[in-house]
């Protein structure tokens, strides 16, 4: 069950949701209402869960692009007795442009065919499915439109091709010769809210929403190494956020497994604090202050004031109770069950979380002068439970569903979070405690130092007091914790490539199953700072070579097949890409900023007053 292979998707985004359409001509994935909301295509899980096709009759072949700096598709299908473009695209208000590209979504897919040569026969097969294929809507014609309606949820299909409607579908059959076009609109609307879905010109939903990426990516030249992967990546990422707050989801799907028949299978439709500071780096390398301030809006909001555990992700609007379940009466994809809605890592204590606002804010630091008030809380905040918590166990950034651990990278970011606030010194105002959070620090760093260390293995480890590696303490020099070229540090970065790396792709653990993709970035950026640049950017290229024929990153990659797992698009594993590219770049320029190591002076005009020796 499920449908086709992961990367043979593409991806569109309207600034609120997203579908994923295959090669075949499929939709097999749409939320309309946002990101998180129920489905009303998910033949990604399951056959039966609901899908929308146009595709030629009889055999085809398939070559697709997005037109130029967009998210809209064109697929061109090749019959033996003609061609044919299909160009799809999720809508965008009419006139957005600029940073108001997503603010408001009409809520609409428009697709449109193109006679390029020939004749070619064609077929629609309407099937949608609601609540996650539990629901089937009833079907009835009316004004113009095929009406499907159940529960809270109404889908208004209009077509230049008769359609018949059948019991929870619709068919069509039609043939389209050279210069010739057939229009299709799918509006969604609420069905308790004021009125029907909008209805909108299927050609200019297709010429707005060019125009609208368009201009957004006009406002992103990125002139550095790399530019077309980092300027494509950047605008998936910004596909992939929920305009009218700023959250970034992880990635807009559900469920596709890390291993094929695999029960690792997890939502990744919420926007995590971790992903946060990395998120920040990347579109502050390609986009203007505008858009970090609505990113760090929504953070501010989100995690507010916190008793108890501080939540490690959220919902898009911030929501806080993502409590999981399982949907068993779908098959999985490739039968990879359970099938998950939710994400039980809400409950986890996460201790890198303190370390991601202060880490961004830090990079921001010349936009949050003066700091506001509500931000300088939240920094404040973090950095007294780093203090605080820096030394209890945790679930740690892979989010480990058995016992608590001392997970090395989850002290390295309380690290951070320590190191931060006391670099901005008395910018954060009067309360905070700059001596104490200093002793903290330097504790945090002794503590990795010695018991993260394992002369046995020669790297740092996992987990305190093991011997086990973990791709995640190639983190130590991207957040300044040791130098990449120090020697344990050297040591480290070559036993994590030896022992976890195969044809370029980097496993976070031993048993893993697949490479995850920003880890191998990761990799990408610390052998740039040890001073191997090219073999840096060589691995640089084989990486982004493996996106698929649009230019999209599934979370992992099966090392031998080359197989895409995991949840697609995933915006962590191109916002690697960004960051390793600007890496380079900076590297190049000899403008590289980082962290001054431990042990070296903290110029002065770097902080609030003078820090001294760590």
């Amino acid at each position: 069950m499920g449908r086709g292979r992961i990367a043979e998707h593409g991806f569109l985004a309207d600034g609120r949701s997203a579908v994923l359409v295959d090669r075949a001509g499929s939709v097999n994935w749409w939320c309309p209402a946002r990101f998180d909301a129920p489905s009303v295509f998910a033949r990604l899980l399951d056959d039966d869960a609901g899908h929308w096709v146009i595709r030629p009759e009889g055999r085809f072949s398939t070559e697709r692009a997005y037109l130029t700096d967009t998210l809209v598709l064109r697929t061109v299908f090749s019959t033996p007795t003609g061609s044919v473009a299909v160009l799809d695209a999720l809508a965008l208000a009419p006139g957005a442009r600029g940073h108001e590209v997503g603010l408001h979504s009409p809520r609409v897919l428009a697709r449109v065919v193109r006679g390029l040569s020939g004749e070619v026969p064609l077929r629609v097969h309407y099937r949608p499915r609601f609540e996650y294929g539990r629901m089937v809507p009833q079907l009835v014609q009316q004004d113009e439109a095929v009406v499907a309606s159940a529960a809270s949820a109404r889908l208004d299909l209009r077509a230049t091709v008769p359609l018949e409607c059948a019991v929870g579908e619709a068919f069509g059959s039609f043939a389209v010769r050279a210069g010739e076009t057939r229009h299709f609109t799918l509006g969604y609307a609420p069905a308790y809210d004021a009125g029907p879905p909008t209805v909108l010109d299927a050609e200019q939903v297709i010429d707005n929403a060019v125009a609208g990426w368009r201009s957004w990516m006009g406002l992103h030249d990125y002139r550095g190494r790399y530019r077309e992967q980092v300027r494509r990546s950047a605008l998936v990422v910004q596909g992939m956020t929920y305009r009218p707050s700023g959250a970034v989801v992880a990635a807009p799907t559900m469920s596709l497994p890390e291993e094929l028949g695999g029960e690792r299978n997890y939502d990744y439709r919420y926007a995590w604090v971790r992903d946060f500071s990395f998120t920040l780096e990347a579109l502050w390398r390609v986009t203007c202050t505008d858009e970090l301030n609505l990113h760090v809006g929504w953070l501010t909001r989100s995690m507010g004031e916190n008793e108890g555990i501080v939540p490690i992700m959220y919902g898009v609007e911030g929501e806080r109770d993502l409590t999981e379940h399982h949907l068993d009466h779908l098959a999985g994809f490739a039968g990879s069950r359970p099938v998950l809605l939710g994400n039980d890592a809400w409950r986890q204590r996460q201790n890198d979380v303190h370390g991601e606002p202060l880490s961004a804010a830090w990079l921001m630091r010349e936009h949050l002068d003066p700091m506001p008030p509500d931000i300088c809380r939240l920094l404040r905040g973090m950095a007294e439970r780093a203090a605080r918590d820096w030394h209890l166990p945790d679930a740690g950034m892979w989010e480990a569903r058995d016992a608590e651990r001392h997970y090395v990278s989850s002290k390295v970011q309380c690290w951070t979070a320590l190191d931060r606030a006391v670099r901005f010194g008395s910018r954060l105002g009067d309360e905070a405690d700059l001596a104490r959070w200093a002793v903290a620090r330097d504790e945090v760093r002794r503590a990795v130092l010695t018991r993260g260390w394992s002369d046995r293995l020669g790297a740092f480890t996992a987990a305190f007091d093991t011997d086990e590696l973990d791709a995640s303490v190639l983190m130590m020099p991207l957040v300044g914790f040791l130098p990449a070229d120090e020697p344990r540090m050297r040591s480290t970065i070559r036993m994590v490539e030896e022992r976890l790396s195969h044809d370029g792709l980097l496993r976070r653990w031993a048993g893993d199953p697949a490479g995850f993709v920003i880890c191998s970035f990761w990799m990408v950026s610390c052998l740039a700072l040890a001073g191997e640049r090219d073999r840096a950017g060589q691995l640089f290229e084989r990486l982004a070579a493996r996106v698929n024929d649009l230019g999209l990153f599934a979370e992992q990659i099966d090392p031998y097949s080359g197989e895409a797992l995991g949840n697609f698009p995933q915006a962590f594993s191109h916002i690697g890409l960004i960051n390793a590219a600007g890496d380079l770049t900076d590297l190049d320029a000899g403008s590289h900023e980082l962290p001054p190591a431990p042990g070296r002076r903290i110029p002065a005009h770097q902080e609030g007053r003078p820090a001294g020796d760590h």
